[in-house]
Formats: C-alpha cells, sequence, structure tokens
C-alpha cells in the first residue's frame, strides 16, 4: 500500500498537498525519472549494438551465439531495472524464470535463450524505453525546475539587474531595449504564487509520469502472466500431495490407534470367551457382551473416520442435509441457511463440507460462543461458506495455525479464506470457492 502521501500519525494538520512536494516518494521518483535517462541510453545503446553484430554474424556461425550472448545481457541488465524501481519506485516486480535448456551444453542453452520470450522482452523494453525516457526526463526536469525557480523568484530576483543589467524576467522585448519585465511588487508575487502552483502540481506529475515506467517494467521486465500461472499451479499442487499425504497419515493413524485396536482387543476377547464357553458360560457370556460393546465402539469410530472422508449423507443428498447434519453434533446451537439452486461439482462440494466442517470445530473448541450461524450460497461463479460466531474472537491465518492449513487448502483450488475476527469478538469467516457445476 502507498502510504507516502497518507496523513501522519498524531493527527498532523498539514494537508497533503502541501507535504507532497518534501515527501521521501517525489524525490525518489523524481530521481528515478532522472536516472533513466542515462540508464536507457545505455541499454539501448547495447541493444542496437547486440543486433546489428548479431545480424550482422548471421551469415556465419557466430551470429547465433552472439545474439544469445546479447539477450542474456538484456536479461542482466534488466536486473538492475527491477532493483532500481523496487528501490525508488517501490514495485516489487518477480524475477522472470531462467532460460530452461532441453539438451545439456552451449548449443542447449543458446536455444533456450533464443526461444525465452522473456529474453525478447528484454531488449522491445531497451529499445522502446529511451524515447520515453527522455519525453519523462525532460519534462519531469522543466517542470519540476521552473516550478521552484519562480517559487524563489524574490530571492534571486536581484541578480539580474546586478549582472545583466535586466529589472527582472523578461517577458516581451523587441530587441531595442523595450518590453515587458516582471519587476513590480505585484509581478513578483504573481510570478512566486504561480511557482507554488507547478511546485503543488509537481508531485502528481511525477507520479503520473512514473506510472508508465511501472507498466513497462511489470509488463517487459517481469514474468509473463502464464509464467506466473504455472508458478502458482505447481506451488498450489504442492500443497495439494502434502494435504493429502497429511491426510492419509491422519486416515493410518485414527486405525491403528482406534478401530484397528479394537478389532484385535475384540478378537482376544472372543477367543477367550471360545475357551471358557464349556467351563464356565456365564463368564463367556459377559466377554461375549463386552466384545459386543467393543464391536459398537469400533463401528462408531469407523463411521466418524469415514464421515471425516466423505459422508454419505453428502453424496446422496448435497450440502444442505449434510451440513445440517454436520451442525448438529457441534457443542454450540447452529442455524444454518443453505440457498443452492443445484448442487457444485463433487470435489467442490466435498471443499466446502470440509471447510464447514473445520470452521464449526474451531468453534466448538475455541470460540466459547453461545451461537454460530453457517450461510451457504452461490453468486456468479463463486461457492460462498460463512460461518460466524459471537464468541471471544481473536482467529487469525498467522503460521502454523489450523486457519492457516485450510487458507492453504483453499488457495489450492483457487479458493479464498477472509477471516474478520477482532479480539473480543464477534467473527465471520467467509471462504469462497469456485463454481465449478
Amino acid at each position: 500500500m502507498d502510504t507516502a502521501y497518507a496523513p501522519h500519525p498524531r493527527g498532523s494538520r498539514v494537508p497533503v498537498g502541501l507535504r507532497a512536494p518534501f515527501s521521501g516518494r517525489t524525490w525518489r521518483e523524481f530521481l528515478y525519472l532522472f536516472l533513466s535517462l542515462p540508464m536507457s541510453v545505455l541499454m539501448f545503446t547495447y541493444a542496437i549494438a547486440v543486433l546489428s553484430l548479431g545480424a550482422g554474424l548471421l551469415v556465419t556461425f557466430l551470429g547465433i551465439p552472439v545474439l544469445a550472448g546479447g539477450l542474456a545481457g538484456s536479461r542482466a541488465l534488466g536486473v538492475l531495472e527491477r532493483a532500481r524501481a523496487r528501490a525508488l519506485l517501490g514495485l516489487d516486480v518477480a524475477d522472470p524464470e531462467p532460460p530452461r535448456a532441453s539438451k545439456p551444453g552451449l548449443m542447449g542453452w543458446v536455444g533456450a535463450v533464443l526461444k525465452s520470450g522473456v529474453s525478447w522482452r528484454h531488449l522491445v523494453y531497451s529499445v522502446l524505453h529511451l524515447p520515453w525516457a527522455i519525453f519523462s526526463f525532460v519534462f519531469s526536469v522543466t517542470f519540476w525546475s521552473i516550478g521552484w525557480g519562480l517559487l524563489a523568484y524574490p530571492l534571486w530576483r536581484w541578480t539580474l539587474p546586478a549582472y545583466i543589467d535586466q529589472p527582472g524576467i523578461q517577458m516581451w522585448g523587441d530587441g531595442n531595449g523595450n518590453g515587458l519585465y516582471l519587476d513590480t511588487p505585484a509581478d513578483i508575487g504573481f510570478t512566486s504564487g504561480f511557482g507554488l502552483l507547478l511546485v503543488l502540481a509537481g508531485p502528481w506529475v511525477i507520479h503520473g509520469l512514473t506510472q508508465v515506467d511501472r507498466v513497462m517494467v511489470h509488463g517487459l521486465l517481469g514474468p509473463s502472466s502464464l509464467a506466473t500461472r504455472v508458478s502458482q499451479l505447481e506451488s498450489d499442487r504442492g500443497v495439494v500431495v502434502d494435504t493429502a499425504a497429511a491426510d492419509l497419515r491422519r486416515i493410518e493413524r485414527d486405525l491403528h490407534d482406534g478401530a484397528q485396536a479394537r478389532l484385535v482387543t475384540l478378537a482376544m476377547d472372543l477367543g477367550l470367551a471360545k475357551e471358557k464357553l464349556a467351563e464356565d458360560p456365564e463368564a463367556a457370556a459377559k466377554m461375549v457382551d463386552e466384545a459386543h460393546g467393543e464391536v459398537k465402539a469400533a463401528l462408531q469410530e469407523l463411521r466418524d473416520l469415514a464421515r471425516g472422508i466423505h459422508p454419505a449423507i453428502l453424496t446422496d443428498r448435497g450440502l444442505g442435509p449434510a451440513l445440517s447434519a454436520l451442525s448438529a453434533r457441534c457443542t454450540v446451537p447452529v442455524t444454518v441457511t443453505v440457498d443452492l439452486d443445484h448442487r457444485p461439482a463433487a470435489a467442490i462440494e466435498g471443499i466446502a463440507y470440509f471447510t464447514a466442517s473445520e470452521l464449526l470445530q474451531n468453534v466448538s473448541k475455541h470460540a466459547r460462543a453461545a451461537g454460530a450461524t453457517l450461510d451457504v450460497w452461490r453468486t456468479a461463479d463463486r461457492l460462498m461458506v460463512l460461518v460466524a460466531d459471537n464468541g471471544r474472537g481473536g482467529a487469525h491465518t498467522g503460521s502454523g495455525t489450523g486457519l492457516a492449513g485450510l487458507a492453504e487448502r483453499l488457495d489450492a483450488v483457487d479458493g479464498l479464506l477472509i477471516v474478520d475476527s477482532p479480539v473480543g469478538g464477534p467473527t465471520c469467516i467467509t471462504a469462497e470457492l469456485p463454481w465449478r457445476g
């Protein structure tokens, strides 16, 4: 967030427009425009030299590696430009991916550089940036210098009659000593006031000029939208794989420590009951009765485990009944409202159920709430899940929390988790999922 022109803390009474000419952002952006000219001259000269040399040598074998080396140099200059934009404009553009050679060796690298769109975009930037840098340099320096110069006119006007025998700034002259000069007190005040207007407008003019540089740096020197999307999908795939592995470990642990242990105990009890059946029928009957209790407990654990994976009611009847059954097991009263004209894709439906289950568990364990609501509806192409409670609040998606893991799961399917939970409550957590019907 850009805070350079934001109000100062402790209730500063100086208007934003009067602070802007002295703000750090204004002078950093002006320095960026000032340095753009020498940088663009260097990059333009380099680009033209590389293209000319590479094109001239294409008749020989040397032209291809020379051109590839030149493109690699353009990428190196792009690193400097991104660093300059980051330091002076606050524009953080990610570094594009390096060329990926399809085969090892020099020729593999040469082919990867030549086929890389990023390399050619860096070269295009080097060529296109020069005319814009010249214009922005001349305009910003002229505008800024004239503004400050006219504002300070009462301080330096005395130099005109003292050194060039001229009463003031000449607005018009015929060459014979006749002309219009700004030398009266009213003229001096008007000139200084006009300079003040230019100084006050200068920060916005400079900021507008740097907006074009921001677009050029982001569009030509950063990773392409396709590459960014691929990187995001690779990250999401890793999250999905890790989540699936964690779920498998949880299921294995629950089976091993719960139902499997009970079934082992059941088998041992039935074995002992079988041995005592002829000798002590009453003891055998008691052991069979205890084994029956173990069977019911094991079945309940298996049902809970299956319900946690994907409940049958969700498959058979959809989100409404499944969420109603889920809320009935919550330790606080939950009002459920589901407004869906038809069912989304099974995968999205399962994620929505899992999300609601996790959020209601948080309400039961941590919220200390007297009641909660669960609302599900569709808006445009998004499935919305809102869980609200009147508990103590303070929920957040910080690292290591359950909500952080839930946010990662949703992000893996282009979802979003929004948490509004001030300390003291109430808490409203909204999950957005893509609608894939």
